[in-house]
């Protein structure tokens, strides 16, 4: 471009911006400049720096021809493009002054130049990585799987973009478009191949391929499917192993969704087992004992029996735990307490405890419930005591999901306080366990062993005063009546019922007196199953366990997926129990997420299974140290203590469980048995036969020991049983001291007795074991006759004895026939021996006499003669030991006839009824 400059005032024309493009590497640009002046020169031009920095550093401006003013414009140095694409500075033009030293020279004004560096394609593409990485499930179509990405170092826009990428390894299900973006061109399968690998070039406009290629990784997911992945339905239970995981390798998919808060619900179903879930299975009392419960408790709910009728007329459920459940219906079936054992509980310090269940199975729901009525108070207990002046009143009803103790302490001149609970245990139909201490004015309620405080606190000054009179109703209330009413009976059919309790009840037992500690009701009352957590120690930051009191429920909350998927392999079932209660236990696991997008979402659906707790190995109690036989004289078992029955009993409780054989190198299976310390709840003694005759015979057992460890005894004729929770040791004592004694004068040949324990309620019974008792007499009172006869009428007519001396009856295929002792058989076989020998020297005599008469008799008596010499006499020994007694004078009387009428041998044959068999032709049997 031209450059004029002004002769006298050196200016510029008013163009006064040059722009100038040069190449990279290029130095010169001409710029022509003017004097008007006429005889002015251009003697040279300034450089100054622009605002860029570039000027004078870079450039430099040389006047070419002075006269004309063309000057040329380059650059010091090579110029980049990539470094800097433009450079703006400013140059100024001055003449050559006057006279020779060029002073007064003059400047034109400053004009601005701006130089564009043009590109050449010097660099080659280059990705940004060397190895790119995806994973994408199986079985879909992605518009965009991977984005690969390359850059050029050039400066301008033809050369510095990449115009295209191109997959160069072949046969790939995959394609690339301009911009990097590699998708799927068909389904991927993971089972065919799991991993794909493939090379990608890049190219720049000025079709420069990129220095490296880069490498591209798809690994192929089996199809994900949101949800957990690892869980078994069925989970097994071995009782005896402490706590076992539930899900070991259970974890949470959630196929790459984002989730911020992630909560899971484990729930445990064990409202079949028992009362609610798996507690001791001892008996109430029992379990009282071992919890170390302070005693003094009444049933007032116990088995129906002629000392307690009052709970005869209420139906009754079958319970797994061997336990009585009563059932009301709400209206008529209600049990009224007699008097004299309500006596027995007054004052303001008690504890009432029972098991509840609203609305029981097999209930016939009453017309008021039918109508829809169903929020009415249900009355569970109402007692009105007396106390040493006075007489105080409560009630215990329930009415939707609230409890309510309504207490009056003195009826007369007190005013009523109502207390108030909401659970949810009221209303869930589920079996519960409440006790409840009162210490008025201060009441505490436990329920399932878990303390409750009251929501609130009534004044019911309103309300009448009930009528000072001692009673107690379970089940209902009695209506306010005006005149006092006579009970007859323990029964009041006049009165009328208010507030029917509609459900199931069981233990209802109040306990005058202190209240129990916390920790005896939580052992009485606690269950022994339930959910539990691994370590707490190893909960990753942000998680939370919530257990509720019976340990049915468990929640985990967090916000980190792997934090939360170790914690669910931590959840764990645990059974204290050592014979576990075997069955199922249905499970469920419900879980919630909550996404940062709540519209996209998982949802995820809930899982159930069961846990099966097997059948625990079944304790084998075995009774030995005790023979079959106890001789002693029969004057022993008439002394004062009698004779002891098991002095050498032992007791011992074992464990079989399989053991592997095969590692040892045997064949087959084997059973290794185990001992262990036991705990028994009850033995029983039994006298097979007949029972005892409480006149002459009785069983004796040392009440000292007994009372010592708190058993419990029931002594009758037919059995004695001893009860309690205790140990094999304890019930070895006892037993050990069990004795027979028998009235004087009243000894007999034998009795027989059984003898067996069990654990568990009654759920594990010992061997039985059997013991025989025989009672030595002198010898004159066995050889005495009329002894004798006295035993002989005795065993073949014992239906007519059978007061006098039970058991001693002849062999019989019956379960409790009583067969002769020792010494009685011995006595008979002797004697039926002897007999023998008389009745065959009898038929010897009468042998030689016929031979005498054959010679005189002529062929009619010979006719009659026989062969002796194969003979089989068969003789009924308990025949002969019938009428041994009387045998020697018959025998007399026979040889006495035999002479005085020689002709008639064979009546006293047929007296005798002796078998003869003769072995020859004729093998038939003849009776003489």
């Amino acid at each position: 471009m031209a450059l004029e400059i002004k002769r006298v005032w050196s200016r510029f024309k008013p163009q006064s911006l040059f722009t100038l493009s040069l190449a990279e590497e290029k130095k010169l640009q001409w710029i022509p400049g003017v004097d008007h002046h006429g005889n002015g020169e251009i003697c040279g031009f300034k450089v100054h720096n622009g605002p860029s920095g570039s000027g004078s550093v870079q450039f430099e401006a040389v006047v070419l021809d002075r006269s004309t003013g063309e000057g040329l414009v380059r650059s010091k140095e090579p110029l980049d493009c990539e470094s800097q694409r433009e450079h703006s500075f400013t140059i100024q033009a001055y003449d050559c002054g006057e006279g020779p030293d060029g002073v007064n020279s003059k400047k034109s004004h400053k004009a601005t130049v701006h130089v564009r560096v043009n590109d050449v394609n010097e660099f080659s593409p280059v990705f940004v990585e060397r190895r790119y990485e995806a994973s994408v499930p199986e079985g879909r179509l992605f518009e965009r799987i991977v984005r690969v990405e390359a850059l050029d170092a050039d400066c301008s826009p033809q050369y510095s973009q990449i115009c295209f990428y191109d997959i160069i390894t072949p046969n790939v299900p995959f394609a690339i478009d301009n911009d990097g973006n590699i998708k799927n061109t068909e389904p991927l399968d993971s089972k065919r191949q799991r991993v794909h690998t493939f090379w990608v070039m890049a190219f720049d406009c000025g079709k420069n391929r990129a220095q490296a290629d880069a490498q591209v990784v798809v690994t192929v997911k089996p199809s994900c499917k949101p949800g957990w992945i690892g869980w078994t339905k069925r989970v097994e239970y071995t009782p005896g192993s402490g706590s076992v995981p539930l899900f070991p390798s259970l974890h949470l998919e959630t196929c790459e969704e984002t989730v911020w808060n992630i909560q899971a619900t484990v729930e445990l179903q064990t409202g079949h087992i028992g009362k609610g879930c798996d507690r001791d299975s001892y008996s109430d009392r029992s379990v009282r004992r071992l919890c170390g419960a302070v005693r003094g408790e009444v049933d007032l709910l116990p088995p129906p029996s002629p000392a307690a009728n009052w709970t005869s007329s209420l139906p009754t459920l079958p319970s797994s735990d061997s336990s009585l459940v009563f059932s009301f219906n709400g209206s008529n079936h209600v049990a009224v307490v007699p008097d004299s054992v309500v006596t027995g509980l007054s004052g303001d310090h008690f504890t009432l405890q029972l098991w509840m269940r609203r609305g029981g199975a097999n209930v016939q729901t009453s017309a008021s419930q039918t109508r829809g009525n169903r929020r009415e108070e249900e009355i569970i207990v109402c007692s009105t005591v007396k106390n040493d002046d006075s007489f105080s009143h409560y009630s215990l009803s329930v009415h939707g999901c609230r409890l309510s103790l309504f207490y009056w302490p003195d009826v007369s001149a007190a005013r009523p306080v109502k207390f108030l609970w909401k659970l949810e245990q009221v209303c869930d139909s589920e079996w519960h366990h409440l006790s409840l201490s009162v210490q008025f004015p201060s009441v505490t309620l436990y329920v399932d062993g878990v303390t409750f405080d009251p929501a609130l606190i009534h004044d019911n000054g309103a309300i009448p005063n009930p009528a000072p009179r001692q009673r107690m109703f379970i089940g209902a209330c009695w209506e306010p009546e005006e005149e006092p009413r006579e009970i007859v009976n323990n029964t009041i059919p006049e009165v009328k019922y208010v507030g029917g309790y509609h459900g199931l009840l069981s233990g209802v037992t109040v306990r005058p007196g202190s209240v129990e500690p916390h920790s005896v009701v939580e052992c009485l009352y606690a269950c022994r199953e339930g959910l539990d957590f691994g370590d707490l120690e190893t909960l990753g930051s942000g998680m939370k366990v919530h257990v509720n009191p019976s340990q049915s429920v468990l929640v985990l909350e967090g916000d980190d997926i792997e934090s939360f998927n170790r914690a669910v392999q931590q959840v764990t079932y645990r059974n204290s129990l050592r014979f576990a209660t075997p069955g199922v236990r249905p499970l469920k696991l419900t879980t919630s997420l909550r996404c940062f997008n709540e519209e996209s979402c998982l949802s995820l659906k809930q899982l159930e299974g069961y846990l099966v707790v097997l059948q625990p190995d079944a304790p084998q109690i075995s009774l030995s140290g005790v023979g079959p036989h106890l001789a002693r004289p029969a004057p022993e078992f008439e002394s004062p203590r009698g004779v002891p029955l098991f002095p050498e009993l032992r007791i011992v409780c074992s464990l079989s469980h399989a053991v592997n054989t095969a590692a040892q190198g045997m064949e087959g299976g084997a059973l290794m048995s185990d001992a262990v310390a036991h705990t028994l709840d009850g033995c029983e003694v039994q006298p097979l036969g007949e029972e005892l005759n409480a006149e002459r015979e009785e069983l004796l057992v040392d009440m000292d020991v007994v009372r010592e460890r708190g058993l419990e005894i029931i002594n009758t004729t037919a059995y004695i049983a001893i009860t309690g929770a205790e140990s094999i040791s304890v019930y070895e004592d006892v037993l050990r001291s069990v004795r027979y004694r028998l009235a004087k004068g009243s000894a007999r040949f034998e009795r027989r007795f059984r003898l067996s324990c069990s654990e568990m309620n009654g759920r594990y019974t010992s061997n039985e074991l059997t013991l025989e008792v025989n009672f030595l007499h002198s010898l004159d009172s066995l050889y005495h006759p009329s002894h004798l006869l006295a035993s002989q009428q005795q065993f073949l007519h014992p239906s007519h004895h059978s007061g006098e001396l039970s058991g001693h009856t002849l062999p019989n295929p019956h379960r409790n026939s009583v067969v002769p002792g020792a010494a009685t058989v011995i006595i008979m076989v002797c004697v039926g021996f002897l007999v023998v020998m008389v009745i065959l020297g009898v038929f010897r005599i009468r042998s030689i006499h016929r031979r005498g008469e054959g010679g005189r008799g002529g062929a009619k008596e010979g006719t009659n003669q026989w062969d002796d010499s194969a003979l089989t006499i068969i003789v009924n020994p308990m025949e002969s030991y019938e009428s041994r007694m009387g045998m020697s004078a018959d025998t007399e009387g026979e040889g006495e006839e035999e002479e005085e009428a020689p002709e008639s041998p064979d009546d006293a044959s047929d007296d005798q009824r002796i078998i003869i068999k003769k072995e020859g032709r004729d093998s038939n049997a003849r009776r003489y």
